[in-house]
């Protein structure tokens, strides 16, 4: 089969190459999958580049590989078809359409993938493609956990989300309007438009405005970027408004520990998830977001894309062609 080989960290082109590698056979409990859609997250980019917020360098060495990486093929979040199925397996039968992530255990961007049964994956909605399916995948996941799970966002809560055009801003601003809050997009000038046909009721645009300067106050700051910490956005806060950070370093999330002005911390990956996001995809409350779609022999092309920083939503590569 064709994989992405990661032979390193570094830039797209030093450390992803194209190879023929031999198809995975599921073991009992297992679910061999044909990916027809993967994504270049921005985790994808920052995890092979090694671009580590403060405090996690060591941690995220010893997991994927202290010199060299220990995970051969990247990629996380997928759509694909049931292709094989170990004899202990029950919740899913072959040519079943599942979507969802290999989180850590990586191997997305092949032609195969092998899964526990139990993973993070289900089974994808009819009439959404490969494509749609996921791209919604980690905006979605990480909207769901840190403003429904963790701020339990709701009708008269004000939010300002920072990042409003990329994947998890496209999300996040979504999700809100369905729970029914007010939301505020922080973005450039380009992408105004999108953010607003996403439910935005308000924008700002960061490149002609001081977004500090602004006399509204929230009960939440969503931060998707990194680059508004505490400090930086309190005068934007009311006077129980917190801060949802979810680019920080290691010192912000423990800090979040005590400190009731702050929720951070890595976002939770479930199948409850997953059916959430699937519902709310049917019911036409989120709309994933694709700026580029990038055959799987152009990977290096997707990576040095998203390592540029201005992604609308989401970078898909089409591995099934």
């Amino acid at each position: 089969m064709k994989a992405v080989a990661w032979t390193r960290y570094g830039t797209p082109a030093d450390a992803l190459q194209i190879v023929d590698a031999s198809k995975p056979i599921p073991g009992p409990d297992e679910v061999l999958i044909k990916v027809h859609s993967s994504t270049v997250t921005a985790g994808d980019a920052r995890l092979r580049g090694f671009r580590i917020p403060v405090g996690f360098w060591l941690p995220t060495r010893l997991v994927f590989g202290l010199f060299r990486p220990r995970k051969k093929v990247p990629g996380m979040d997928f759509s694909g078809e049931v292709e094989a199925l170990g004899k202990e397996v029950k919740s899913f039968s072959i040519g079943d359409t599942v979507f969802g992530t290999a989180g850590m255990n990586l191997g997305a961007h092949a032609e195969s993938l092998c899964l526990p049964e139990k993973a993070v994956f289900i089974e994808k909605p009819d009439g959404i493609d490969h494509d749609d399916a996921a791209a919604a995948i980690f905006g979605g996941q990480t909207a769901i956990h840190f403003l429904k799970d963790k701020a339990r966002l709701g009708p008269g809560h004000t939010i300002l989300v920072n990042g409003a055009s990329g994947a998890v801003g496209t999300a996040s601003i979504q999700l809100a309007k369905y729970l029914g809050a007010d939301v505020t997009a922080v973005c450039s000038t380009g992408n105004i438009e999108l953010v607003k046909s996403l439910g935005a009721d308000k924008t700002i645009d960061y490149t002609r405005e001081n977004v500090e300067a602004s006399e509204d106050t929230y009960d939440f700051v969503l931060d998707t970027v990194g680059n508004m910490p505490l400090s930086r956005c309190s005068g934007l806060l009311k006077e129980k408004g917190q801060l949802i950070s979810i680019a920080s370093g290691l010192f912000a999330n423990l800090s979040a520990i005590w400190n009731k002005k702050l929720i951070s911390g890595v976002a939770g990956e479930s199948k409850a998830h997953l059916e959430l996001l699937k519902n709310l995809i049917v019911g036409g409350d989120l709309k994933p977001v694709i700026d580029r779609i990038y055959p799987l022999e152009k990977i290096v092309e997707a990576h040095e894309y998203v390592d540029r920083g201005h992604k609308k939503g989401n970078v898909v590569v089409s591995v099934a062609g």
